[in-house]
């Protein structure tokens, strides 16, 4: 087989293709954007110098309703490839299997590749996998993705893909006479001109724009009126009818349930997390337990001891090593003076950064979080918006990049416009660094209860400001919400660890990149002066900026020079905030920036400090992706200029309100 095979992966959403994706390539060999849409494109290269592998977006049908699925037809339509990879959810086979017979008519060398085998064995289902692959004439390889089961069976399948050679033929009844004649009209192509045919019935807007200039509107006409005298319903109805009705005939062939294994777990669980109220109930009650595991029972008590290990240890090491080399006294002061302060009291937050991400990595692929979007639905409707709104906002809280670029999936523009300019208000894991700060300080008592707090806030904040855009904005037809619920499981423990780092990993690359960085920089503008090196620090350039900020952020209770400062780095990476501090301050450590805090802030300062940080400009990576994502600069800065006015606005209220209420 020559190495320039090239191999498409398709499915619905949810079946598992990412998974695969990532088992049977060595990796993305280009990852873009497929031409004209804001759909990412993935190729990757197959092992035994098998060739390619491109992964399409997971679609329902081939007769386009969203972009993803526009992108897949006008794929097909446009491009050659040597077969397909059909991903099947075995738990969900009599749906799964109406995508799969639309690709079958295409006449392409298909291998059927059956995954979730395991929770449908679980839900006592038993899948005759011979007499499958029979009546669909394509090879079935059955495979557990979350645990690399049959990935091997799937490349030795590949190896032969092009010894299949499809027969598959499902009749329409009543239409194939005059299936036949569409067919004779239809120019050469390289899908058959059946396919065509059906999906020119079907009403596909982009095999119908491909075929406009080759069929005559008088032809077109006339098959219609034809059509319409040999049915009692709709073409498009009829076609449906006819392959699900053949597919239900099939499963019943293919498919026993044993007795004693029924959905019944599944049913009363629904009952509670998709009840309109005990659903989203339930919901802030399990983020509440996440963050006290978070703060208390395993995140805090771990950054504690890498607080001890970094301050200490790592600190005393380095500090010898730079002796016995003889450093020069300017570089080992800003290696122990700017470096290890600022970027250590950074990392010290790693280990609540990561339980975070543990924990909703877990519910990600437990099969919850689909569920609640369902449940969120009615409440974004109200405010302009759908259910599949709630994955971006979802997304947000670890980090507004892919937040802002989840919203693709969003097929209303208006919707997935409003959807990205919301979402920098949802509280990434680098405001989480800052907020963890000061919780820790002021909130001891009551630290996971003050952070949701802050979590609602960033929700309640985000939909008002939907609201208004909703009504602002040019009013569109609503786009309609449909998602699949997937099966419940425990998620498979090496695929939960390799999600975590994937969220994670980020927060380490702006510790060794924009937070370094930042470090140095602010400790050079710390130590220097209009009149040398090494002056006092009031007398910096950073006092000069900071000095010019202040009067800004005093109506806000936090008009020390130093958080001016920290606030304007925060553009560059909200985890800088920290090191900025420790540096402006010049302190060694947390511990140290914590009690000199303590004696700057009152408690209810910190929370203002906090609204207004949650709020403020979004970092500069967020400000690019919004003006890349929404193809205009001034979605870019109207979003820059309304979190500003938000974030100044709440700020003000709440100390000022705290104030006349006596908590300060």
């Amino acid at each position: 087989m020559g190495s320039n095979l090239s191999i498409a992966l398709v499915g619905n959403p949810n079946s598992g293709k990412t998974s695969i994706f990532n088992h049977i390539t060595d990796g993305y060999e280009s990852i873009g954007n497929w031409a004209g849409v804001t759909v990412e494109k993935k190729v990757g290269r197959l092992p035994r110098n098998l060739g390619n592998c491109i992964d399409l977006p997971g679609v329902y049908t081939l007769s386009p309703l969203s972009r993803d699925e526009e992108v897949v037809t006008r794929f097909f339509l446009e491009e050659q490839v040597s077969g397909l990879l059909n991903i099947v959810d075995a738990t969900q086979l009599q749906r799964h299997l109406y995508l799969t017979i639309q690709l079958l008519e295409m006449g392409m060398p298909t291998i059927l590749l059956l995954n979730m085998m395991d929770l449908a064995k679980h839900q006592g289902l038993h899948i005759d996998i011979q007499q499958l692959g029979q009546l669909l004439h394509i090879p079935i390889v059955p495979v557990v993705a979350r645990k690399r089961k049959g990935i091997e069976d799937v490349l030795t399948e590949i190896g032969q893909l092009e010894e299949y050679h499809p027969q598959f033929h499902l009749p329409y009844g009543k239409l194939e006479s005059l299936l036949i004649k569409i067919e004779e009209a239809i120019p050469s192509h390289q899908l058959p001109s059946r396919w065509l045919a059906l999906q020119w019935l079907e009403g596909n807007r982009i095999v119908e724009q491909m075929l406009r200039a080759s069929l005559s509107e008088e032809e077109k006409e006339r098959w219609k009126q034809e059509a319409e005298a040999l049915l009692d319903e709709s073409v498009e109805q009829y076609i449906r009818h006819c392959r699900e009705a053949w597919i239900a005939g099939l499963v019943q062939r293919v498919v026993t349930r044993e007795d004693g294994k029924s959905h019944q777990f599944t049913k009363q669980l629904d009952q509670m997390v998709l009840h309109p109220y005990l659903g989203i109930l339930s919901f802030f009650l399990l983020i509440f337990l996440i963050f006290k595991a978070t703060f208390d029972w395993i995140g805090g008590p771990l950054s504690a001891l890498l607080e001890q290990f970094l301050f200490g240890p790592v600190q005393a090491v380095i500090a010898q090593g730079l002796h016995s080399m003889d450093a020069h006294p300017f570089l080992s002061d800003m290696v122990l003076e700017g470096i290890i302060p600022g970027v250590g009291s950074v990392l010290v937050f790693l280990p609540q950064i990561f339980t975070l991400f543990f924990f909703l990595s877990f519910i990600e692929d437990s099969g919850y979080m689909a569920r609640v979007a369902l449940v969120m639905d009615k409440a974004l409707e109200k405010v302009g918006l759908n259910g599949k709104a709630f994955i971006p906002l979802l997304i947000g809280f670890g980090c507004n990049v892919p937040g802002v670029m989840a919203a693709r999936i969003i097929e209303n523009p208006k919707e997935r416009l409003i959807t990205m300019l919301i979402t920098p208000f949802m509280s990434c894991s680098a405001r989480l660094a800052v907020f963890t700060l000061f919780i820790q300080l002021f909130f001891q008592e009551h630290q996971a209860l003050v952070l949701l707090s802050l979590y609602l806030l960033s929700i309640v904040v985000a939909l008002l400001t939907a609201k208004v855009l909703s009504r602002s904005l040019t009013r569109e037809e609503s786009s309609p919400f449909v998602i699949e619920l997937p099966p419940y499981r425990i998620p498979y423990f090496p695929i939960l660890l390799r999600s975590t780092w994937e969220k994670g990993k980020g927060f380490l690359y702006k510790a060794g990149t924009f937070i370094f960085a930042g470090s140095v920089v602010i400790w050079l503008l710390s130590h220097f002066g209009p009149s040398g090196y090494n002056v006092p620090a009031d007398e910096s350039f950073l006092a000069w900026l900071g000095m010019a900020l202040a009067p800004v952020f005093e109506p806000l209770g936090f008009g020390h020079w130093q958080i001016g400062v920290a606030l304007l780095s925060g553009f560059l990476a909200k985890e800088v905030i920290i090191s900025s501090l420790n540096i402006a301050f010049a302190l060694p450590d947390v511990t140290q920036l914590q009690a000199l805090l303590a004696q700057l802030f009152t408690p209810w300062q910190s929370y203002s400090f906090m609204v207004f940080l949650m709020f403020y400009i979004p970092c500069i990576a967020t400000v690019r992706m919004i003006r890349q994502e929404s193809g205009a600069s001034r979605w870019m800065w109207l979003s820059i200029g309304a979190s500003l006015g938000i974030a100044y606005v709440l700020a003000f209220v709440i100390y000022h309100g705290g104030r006349l209420l006596g908590f300060d």
